[in-house]
């Protein structure tokens, strides 16, 4: 087994995670905190990123697993697969800033796209990010992910998804592939 890998823990979340769920998702994506990894949105989006209430609906809607990742009984990271017909939707990616750049997210992604392929079958595994995140999609395209230059707009005006900070905000179709 991989070293990175060695103590991890991946299990389905329950509503027992989702203060600590938020708490990390948040920690990864805004704020100052974020800024201590690599993918914070804080220069492109203020507020919130989730709440309790997102994070329960991923939880328990059909079709739809968060996946929880502990090391040493701490939740360190977490991402959603939702099984959407041929494909899976991988979403709400979120490792501890702390552990970001160490390989870990590499580890993650990988069993997620395991974990689809194996329970659903699916052969693509598909997600959105925001089109200026351009390290972001670097990274997913290192592990495989293409750009598709389909877009789809930001919320603009639903807080629940953060206040941007820029008016040039949309999301991008990544795909891959799965073997």
């Amino acid at each position: 087994m991989d070293t990175l890998a060695t103590g991890l823990t991946f299990r389905d979340a329950t509503d027992a995670d989702v203060d600590e769920l938020v708490a990390l998702i948040e920690s990864a994506y805004r704020g100052e905190a974020s800024r201590a990894g690599w993918t914070t949105e804080a220069d492109i989006l203020a507020g919130q990123r989730t709440d309790p209430e997102g994070v329960r609906a991923v939880i328990k809607a059909a079709d739809s697993r968060l996946l929880a990742v502990e090391r040493e009984g701490r939740i360190v990271a977490c991402c959603q697969l939702e099984h959407r017909g041929d494909h899976a939707y991988f979403g709400m990616f979120s490792v501890s800033p702390a552990l970001q750049g160490g390989g870990l997210g590499k580890v993650i992604i990988a069993e997620a796209e395991r974990q689809a392929r194996a329970v659903w079958g699916v052969t693509e595994m598909r997600m959105t990010v925001i089109s200026v995140r351009d390290d972001l999609i670097a990274w997913y395209e290192r592990r495989g992910y293409r750009r598709t230059g389909r877009m789809t707009p930001f919320p603009y005006g639903d807080e629940r998804f953060g206040i941007p900070l820029r008016d040039d905000l949309q999301f991008e179709l990544l795909v891959k592939e799965l073997g």
